[in-house]
């Protein structure tokens, strides 16, 4: 079983208690007040709230850290050396259409490194956890990445952008490299899950381009912690600032990339 440190056992609370709100106003999603937020990404009241919730509870346990939200953007901290990076509702295009695959995600990052991960599937019950150097856990088991070593065998995950995204034609390039030379492809709507699901052995490996750090911090962590590899699809260090990443079992690691260049 996984023993949580106080950082952790923090923002495990902090998941809970606005997983909670989440999960009520998902079962009334039809009422949900939402607006647009550019060309098909949406952002509804219960996004906000979400978000509001967190970042009370955090910043109560922690008062000193930074800051890094989808809904609220970046705030320094007075201990500049430790962040928290948050995306309240990940796939919030599923849970305002009433599709039970969405998650909170919170990554404590220290140094420029994220040390501390969690992934919360209210829907499914499932809390991925991770930190560094003690390996990676959901509901308390430990979790490890698969072990498959034909692309043949293995299945994929990854997010195609919307129409209007310059790199759509490149995705597309992409799968129609990829997908006879593997079992399947799933395009689930929730990169922080894709990742999550790669670290338990779910998804063989994951890739998609133009996401944000809250997309992928904590994902990113659970992903290395459970033996695989995860960086930037094009070899640069700073995969925030490219927002361009893969993620796989090590064995297959340099055939998928090479699948996909």
């Amino acid at each position: 079983m996984a023993s949580y440190t106080a950082n952790l056992n923090v923002m495990v609370k902090a998941a809970r208690h606005a997983a909670r709100k989440l999960i009520r106003d998902f079962g009334e999603v039809e009422n949900l007040q939402v607006s647009v937020k550019g060309v098909s990404d949406f952002v509804s009241n219960a996004d906000v709230k979400a978000e509001e919730i967190i970042r009370s509870d955090l910043s109560y346990a922690r008062p000193a850290y930074g800051w890094l939200g989808e809904e609220t953007g970046e705030t320094a901290g007075d201990d500049e050396t430790r962040r928290w990076i948050v995306d309240p509702l990940d796939g919030t295009t599923n849970f305002i259409h009433g599709l039970p695959h969405w998650a909170i995600s919170i990554a404590m990052e220290h140094k420029g490194e994220v040390v501390a991960a969690v992934v919360l599937d209210p829907s499914k019950d499932e809390m991925f956890t991770a930190e560094r150097g003690q390996g990676a856990w959901m509901n308390g088991r430990r979790i490890r990445v698969s072990a498959r070593r034909d692309l043949s065998e293995c299945v994929f995950a990854t997010g195609v952008p919307f129409g209007s995204k310059k790199t759509l034609p490149q995705t597309l390039t992409e799968l129609s490299r990829l997908m006879p030379q593997c079992a399947g492809i799933r395009r689930f709507g929730a990169a922080s899950l894709d990742l999550a699901y790669v670290a338990a052995g779910r998804y063989d490996g994951f890739w998609e381009r133009e996401l944000k750090p809250w997309d992928m911090a904590a994902g990113l962590l659970l992903v290395r912690e459970a033996g695989g590899y995860a960086g930037d699809l094009n070899g640069e260090k700073d995969i925030f600032g490219t927002g361009t990443v893969i993620a796989s079992n090590p064995e297959v690691n340099q055939r998928f990339a090479k699948a996909l260049a």
